[in-house]
């Protein structure tokens, strides 16, 4: 396996800034925010669009670090029933990557509204009432798949081989089955990106879920989640409260080791290795007690001593 990190976990650094940090702290590549729900301030969609030079300028930046560009991630909602932007985003992201050579685009699979002329996304996590049925059908059949078929469509005619899904709360592909579900009524350009931290805060368990999704891994990220249990008893697993307030929140984006141990991670590295998935490992730092680089340093600190990253040798003697 290969260790790097999302480009904005470090985002209020420039992108010379933190090129030489993950330079420093020893990682093999980035992953690249280009648009969604972050400002994008290591990479600019618009200008490297059908732009070689600026491409290859930017390409040469990070080989200068002898880093890798691991992934481009357009991650925001491009089914929003009213910001179009994200999905024309998404489809840029897929083009500029074909350009650049770089085979995996990271995102979500997107949320539509509930029915035809609403204006808000719609997330149904219950079978009842009866008309949530109603809701999921609308969504996939109506909206989630045709969208989805006219993006694969472009992948290809770009070259990207890979379309990393986040199993991530508030989109329709969240968890194993609803990814296999898209997956088996798409084709295999669609795959998992398996974000520990989202499965722990809605009760599923990463270990089991990374075997479960095999050869349908495409990329993963690195985030632990605090399930802070006197809260939780309370209030459930569903949170709503504000992210910047840890200690009223049952569960929390936290940096690595602080949710869960040295020893979960140690499993959960194995685990991928069980189910066949040898790629990047990319931390993303959203902790926000912490300080962002403080936080990174001790994430990588912990996956450079439980990650294999060498290549399997052992066999039995034959005797």
């Amino acid at each position: 396996m290969k260790l790097g990190f999302v480009s904005d976990s470090l985002g209020a650094m420039s992108l010379d800034d933190m090129l030489a940090h993950a330079r420093r702290m020893g990682v093999s590549g980035i992953e690249v925010n280009t648009c969604g729900w972050t400002t994008a301030p290591h990479f600019d969609l618009a200008k490297m669009l059908g732009n070689s030079a600026a491409q290859k300028a930017y390409r040469q930046k990070f080989a200068d670090h002898g880093l890798e560009i691991i992934s481009l991630n357009a991650n925001g909602n491009p089914l929003h029933p009213t910001d179009r932007t994200q999905g024309d985003a998404l489809l840029d992201t897929i083009r500029t990557a074909g350009e650049m050579g770089i085979e995996t685009v990271c995102t979500m699979s997107g949320l539509p509204a509930g029915a035809p002329g609403d204006t808000m996304p719609n997330w149904v996590v219950s079978s009842w009432p009866p008309e949530t049925q109603e809701i999921l059908r609308f969504q996939w059949d109506d909206v989630l798949l045709p969208f989805w078929e006219g993006v694969t469509a472009v992948a290809r005619e770009s070259g990207v081989k890979r379309i990393a899904l986040e199993l991530h709360g508030n989109q329709c592909v969240y968890n194993v089955p609803s990814l296999f579900k898209l997956r088996e009524a798409i084709g295999p350009v669609i795959g998992a990106n398996l974000d520990p931290s989202h499965l722990m805060w809605m009760g599923a368990d990463p270990l089991v879920a990374a075997e479960a999704l095999g050869e349908a891994i495409y990329h993963v990220h690195a985030k632990d989640t605090l399930l802070n249990a006197p809260v939780q008893a309370t209030t459930s697993l569903l949170e709503n409260g504000s992210l910047m307030d840890i200690p009223a929140r049952s569960w929390s984006y936290i940096t690595l080791g602080f949710g869960h141990g040295e020893e979960c991670w140690r499993q959960f590295c194995y685990r991928l290795r069980m189910a066949g998935y040898d790629g990047w490992l990319s931390i993303e730092h959203e902790d926000v007690l912490l300080n962002a680089l403080e936080g990174l340093e001790k994430s990588v600190a912990l996956l450079q001593n439980v990650m294999p990253s060498a290549p399997a040798d052992f066999k039995p003697q034959e005797i």
